[in-house]
């Protein structure tokens, strides 16, 4: 996998689940990211619980790198974004996640995002290592991100300087041509008259009308309206026996 020369580095900052990282390592690797730090580890490393949360995200999983401080994980690198909703008295510009991934794009030197623990996030002496405050705008009533959350946050925003593709949606097919449609709407005609649907006679024409609008109005495709007739035809059937 070819690696951008502005990919942020992901610091996990004493991590305490083995299953979180695992899904900040999928988060990551959603959104191109695959250079993942993690500092102390609660648990140690690797964590038998990381794999099945990373959901395929097992490159970014076997090249992370374990360091026992923080100032040691972020040695390399020039520009350092602590994330925290607490600016702890220190005079640090304050950027939001889509302001620090346009500086990342810009700015020669390896950057790097710190993530604190689940539990009480980052510390004063690791913010103190950082450049920026990142920080997102949230409900202040209801402050809570869980550690993945926060991580994919920062990624999506990075992304977008990325030329990532849209997922094909297989399942996708064009809408049914009207042939398709009609022959639908005549096989439900077809089941209903003997029933007495269309009954009385002088509301016919509008309940044909509304049944005609109903099946044409979701824009059925091809294997849509064929399962339907198969549908249809299956409840024309006998009933078989016990």
């Amino acid at each position: 996998m070819k690696v951008p020369s502005d990919q942020p580095v992901i610091v996990l900052v004493r991590p305490q689940l083995g299953e979180n990282i695992g899904k900040c390592a999928r988060a990551m690797l959603n959104f191109g990211l695959t250079e993942l730090r993690i500092v102390a580890p609660r648990d140690g490393w690797p964590n038998p619980d990381a794999g099945p949360s990373a959901a395929g995200a097992d490159i970014v999983l076997d090249q992370a790198q374990i360091y026992d401080t923080t100032a040691e994980a972020v040695a390399d690198c020039a520009h350092i974004y602590a994330t925290t909703v607490r600016k702890r008295g220190m005079t640090k510009p304050v950027v939001t996640p889509q302001e620090a991934a346009a500086e990342i794009h810009t700015q020669t030197g390896k950057s790097a995002i710190l993530f604190g623990r689940e539990a009480s996030g980052l510390e004063s002496e690791d913010v103190a290592l950082a450049r920026s405050i990142l920080t997102v705008p949230i409900n202040p009533n209801f402050g809570s991100l869980n550690l993945a959350q926060a991580v994919i946050l920062c990624a999506y925003e990075w992304s977008k300087g990325q030329q990532l593709v849209q997922p094909t949606i297989e399942e996708e097919y064009p809408p049914a041509p009207q042939e398709e449609l009609d022959g639908l709407i005549s096989h439900f005609e077809a089941l209903l008259e003997p029933k007495g649907y269309f009954l009385p006679p002088e509301r016919a024409e509008a309940t044909r009308k509304t049944l005609r609008n109903i099946l044409t109005s979701p824009g059925w495709n091809h294997l849509q309206v064929r399962t339907l007739r198969g549908v249809l035809s299956t409840l024309a059937k006998p009933d078989r026996e016990a």
